[in-house]
């Protein structure tokens, strides 16, 4: 085993953890354009990789609420994974669901955060569907599960399952939709066994 972490490879392949990015971001905004029949434009994907720590600090305050969907991975990559919105995307998004006016803004009910589940279910599945497409792995994300509570309490989830598996966590910030821009936030960490299998599949030596 090498001792290759998620640092090095971004710091040396920082192109390839962009493309994924960009097709994850573009099969996640073709799949919600037809979800939701309309036409949808994506603006292109910021990627970083950061500390754990310092992920809150770049999608909102601490104290706003915002959806989470988290995720855990299994087969040849195993992991964590999570799904972030702010209130005003989540709406949007809900609504042009369930075909309600766009300005309005009740509290989610259940049949709303069943549709938020699948609408990140959907949009991680893109991501994580790039990610196997490029490295040619097989992965298989667990049951979602969501919360909508401040980001502070959110983030603290990822924080206790990431520490498990190392210090950094990559950061995919996208924007995409049609009158209205959605901003949204996927955050991907494999464990450390899964760092030689992303290496070898995107086709580095060992």
């Amino acid at each position: 085993m090498s001792n290759y972490s998620l640092v090095e490879i971004n710091e040396r392949y920082v192109d390839v953890l962009r493309e994924i990015g960009n097709i994850g971001a573009g099969n996640a905004t073709t799949a919600i354009a037809s979800m939701l029949s309309i036409r949808v434009d994506m603006n292109v994907p910021k990627v970083e990789l950061l500390e754990v720590s310092k992920l809150g600090a770049c999608i909102c305050p601490e104290d706003e609420i915002i959806v989470g969907i988290f995720l855990e991975l299994q087969l040849d990559i195993e992991g964590s994974m999570m799904f972030l919105m702010r209130m005003d995307s989540a709406h949007y998004l809900v609504n042009k669901l369930m075909m309600r006016d766009e300005s309005y803004n009740e509290d989610f009910d259940e049949m709303d955060l069943s549709a938020l589940k699948e609408i990140g279910n959907i949009i991680a599945g893109s991501y994580l569907s790039a990610l196997s497409g490029l490295t040619n792995l097989s992965i298989s994300p667990s049951v979602p599960y969501l919360s909508v509570d401040m980001a502070a309490s959110l983030l603290s989830v990822p924080a206790i399952e990431f520490g498990q598996y190392g210090d950094h966590a990559l950061l995919i910030e996208t924007e995409f939709g049609d009158d209205v821009m959605i901003n949204g936030y996927f955050i991907l960490m494999p464990d450390q066994g899964s760092y030689d299998k992303i290496l070898k599949g995107l086709g580095f030596e060992m």
